[in-house]
């Protein structure tokens, strides 16, 4: 799998340019915060500034983050009313749904599939920023188990619904126990984790709507990435404002645990890191330009395989339960 596969460059190249558009429009006047490390609170250091925001990198654990972070209120206005929000929502989905569900969503759900196998007896999924349905079509077609989709975005419930799964219209903030079944369920939530305003708040509202033993499993983007390590503030995955966390297996770690959560696996099955630095080739060092002289593809899958397996990818996976009482 090659990354333009599943994000073409002309359409992922517009995203960015409206996001960019966006910082101006809707967080250039917003009041902002001093945030401490989200995984350790440690005081961090300020690494480099990207569209107006500032990034630093905690000295302890390595979480590299928004700080100071603008308020609550200018995301909210953001997520609600801006024009890269829409497109990512409209065109990039719609564009990219057939391609995305055949190199990303049939994969993940099986590997989904194994993971409750191994970890859980779950009979019902609870899908958290559902998004176009995508997972949710490939996991109903693998499994029996019922699933329920927590979407926010009217438009992306909307297309939810019209494919026929019980969806939430709210933010997992606002979710009541009564809105999702009651027996053993996974939760589950992809590409969300690095956006999310305050992960510790996140975990907390998540542990009170779970039952002792629940599955929450999810993907996010890991900070120690080597494609996000040798980029650094050129990666293409450091995109305010979406992306605000970037934890790491040490890092979430101590998250997950300060939250009442028990880590069971935590995994990097990335795919694409040396293909996006490949692609980036301008911005890395004298290495990376004479590795992708002189490799074949060979040696770059290989060298992928190894950044996977070591927990040195940027697409980070995290299994973990509620701890029990």
């Amino acid at each position: 799998m090659k990354e333009h596969d599943i994000r073409p460059q002309k359409i992922f190249e517009e995203y960015l340019r409206l996001a960019e558009e966006d910082t101006k429009t809707f967080f250039a006047d917003a009041p902002r915060k001093a945030t401490a490390c989200p995984a350790c609170q440690t005081a961090g250091k300020h690494v480099f500034k990207k569209n107006g925001f500032d990034y630093a990198e905690c000295p302890q654990c390595l979480t590299l983050y928004v700080d100071p972070r603008p308020e609550w209120t200018a995301f909210e206005r953001y997520y609600t009313d801006s024009p890269s929000t829409r497109y990512w929502a409209t065109t990039f989905y719609k564009e990219t749904e057939k391609a995305r569900r055949e190199k990303i969503w049939k994969p993940k759900a099986e590997l989904i599939k194994e993971n409750i196998a191994r970890f859980s007896k779950a009979k019902e999924i609870v899908d958290i920023g559902g998004g176009y349905g995508t997972f949710a079509e490939e996991i109903s077609r693998i499994t029996k188990l019922d699933v329920t989709v927590v979407e926010p975005s009217k438009l992306l419930a909307e297309v939810c619904r019209r494919k026929g799964f019980k969806v939430i219209e709210k933010f997992l903030e606002n979710l009541d126990r009564g809105d999702i079944g009651n027996g053993k369920r996974c939760f589950v939530s992809f590409e969300l984790f690095e956006h999310l305003y305050d992960p510790g708040d996140f975990l907390k509202r998540l542990g009170e709507l779970m039952n002792d033993d629940d599955l929450f499993i999810f993907t996010t983007l890991s900070g120690t990435g080597v494609d996000i390590r040798v980029l650094w503030e050129h990666s293409k995955a450091v995109s305010p404002p979406h992306h605000l966390n970037f934890f790491n297996p040490g890092s979430v770690r101590m998250l997950l645990e300060s939250r009442g959560f028990e880590p069971v696996e935590i995994t990097t099955p990335g795919k694409l890191d040396i293909n996006i630095i490949e692609n980036n080739v301008q911005h890395a060092d004298r290495f990376w330009a004479t590795f992708f002289k002189i490799a074949s593809e060979k040696d770059k899958q290989d060298l992928q395989e190894y950044v996977s397996s070591h927990r040195f990818s940027s697409h980070m996976m995290v299994v973990c339960r509620k701890v029990k009482g």
